[in-house]
């Protein structure tokens, strides 16, 4: 699937393919997120992971996940919905959803080569830290893109009412 339209795989699927990925010594980066209403931010931030290694896995939280973190009012996209958008970024490599507030479980799964995240998060915080840099791999906080993000966006929309 690298260099086409990404694929949204179930953890199964996306575990077998991490492990040839792995076997083919291919450097698999991995990023997490809402990614609710996909704007310049996510995109670049995307890019500069995706130029970190041969392939990007993003994984979406689900909506109840969202619901969770951002509250009852979001997401705005459904998680199919966001998937579909994310996979066909061409940074984007692979997705898959998981159903939980917290990616743990989901890198413990995949232990990517190299784990990123925003800068709006700084590597003491960044969940999956421990257990990615005791396989050697390594964290990364990727520069923020300031002035751009999904609150910001819904903000405006409900002032153009």
């Amino acid at each position: 699937m690298i260099g086409g339209m990404g694929a949204l795989l179930s953890l199964d699927q996306l575990q077998r393919e991490r492990e040839a990925l792995r076997v083919a010594s291919r450097r698999v980066v991995f990023t997490n997120g809402c990614f609710d209403l996909l704007h310049p931010g996510h995109v670049r931030y995307l890019q500069a992971a995706r130029s970190l290694g041969d392939a990007l896995i993003v994984a979406l939280n689900s909506d109840r996940a969202v619901r969770e973190l951002k509250g009852p009012s979001r997401p705005i996209l459904t998680q199919e919905e966001r998937a579909e958008v994310i996979t066909a970024l061409g940074c984007v490599d692979y997705a898959v959803i998981f159903d939980d507030v917290s990616p743990r479980d989901t890198i413990l799964a995949l232990l990517p080569d190299i784990l990123v995240k925003g800068g709006d998060w700084t590597l003491d915080r960044i969940i999956g830290r421990e257990e990615v840099e005791a396989a050697g791999g390594c964290v990364l906080s990727l520069p923020f893109v300031e002035g751009v993000s999904t609150s910001e966006i819904i903000a405006r929309i409900r002032q153009e009412r």
